[in-house]
């Protein structure tokens, strides 16, 4: 009995071994395509927010159309401080910004990515992150020259409620910030405001959130606030030379 215990106990630890050793080779055969996936998802998302490679569903090779666009259309990307300086020894597409929105504002590095349209104007991409009601919310807002007047957004969610918090990652509510404004008539900032359907009047600081998606609708007013204020110093530095 005691020969068969034994047994039982050296074959289980075997097995356990073998199966770690052969998943352990698997996720590092599979990494390097993991993160391509990883990289494509982020190049898209950058471009869909100045509304670029809108002809991937016709693409016979979706990496390739995707690379494409953004070597077409991103023609530069930096890394900001709060302070609005750059940092000349940090890549825009290395940062983690679900890891520096866990920093204090003063330790974030702040990746800014620059898009220039075929007319020649350019538009200035930031990432945001946030949380809504049962995960990460996050995207992309690109400015227009001013610095202030959003061009486009792309955001999109983990495991919002289907139907509700998940419809930010529709057209619908994204093309409500098209034209918007984060700073007012005196130059504060006020972001962007999502507020409950039918409860106030529109201005150029408020969208519309989603009805039945109250508490997501405020993640992603939180995200806004949280994640632009952060380029506020670099903003008003930029705006204040196009002045001069």
């Amino acid at each position: 009995m005691k020969d068969s215990n034994t047994y039982i106990f050296l074959y289980a630890s075997a097995m356990v071994i073998i199966v770690a050793a052969v998943l352990s080779a698997v996720a590092t055969f599979l990494k390097p395509y993991q993160d391509l996936n990883i990289e494509i998802a982020r190049k898209l998302d950058i471009l869909m927010s100045v509304e670029k490679a809108r002809e991937l569903a016709m693409a016979d090779d979706r990496t390739a159309y995707i690379n494409e666009e953004y070597e077409r259309y991103i023609v530069g990307s930096y890394v900001i401080n709060h302070q609005g300086e750059i940092l000349d020894d940090v890549e825009a597409f290395e940062v983690n910004v679900r890891e520096e929105n866990r920093k204090p504002v003063e330790q974030r590095n702040l990746p800014i990515f620059v898009a220039r349209h075929d007319d020649g104007s350019e538009s200035y991409i930031i990432p945001v992150y946030g949380r809504g009601l049962w995960g990460p919310v996050f995207g992309y807002v690109a400015f227009e020259e001013d610095y202030n007047t959003i061009f486009g957004v792309i955001f999109d969610h983990e495991g919002e409620t289907p139907g509700l918090g998940a419809e930010i990652n529709t057209r619908a509510f994204q093309e409500q910030f098209k034209g918007k404004r984060i700073f007012d008539d005196d130059g504060e900032f006020v972001s962007i405001d999502v507020i409950k359907p039918g409860t106030v009047p529109m201005n150029e600081h408020r969208v519309d959130g989603i009805s039945g998606g109250t508490i997501t609708g405020n993640g992603v007013d939180a995200m806004l606030e949280n994640s632009l204020s952060s380029y506020v110093a670099y903003f008003r530095k930029q705006k204040n030379q196009n002045y001069e």
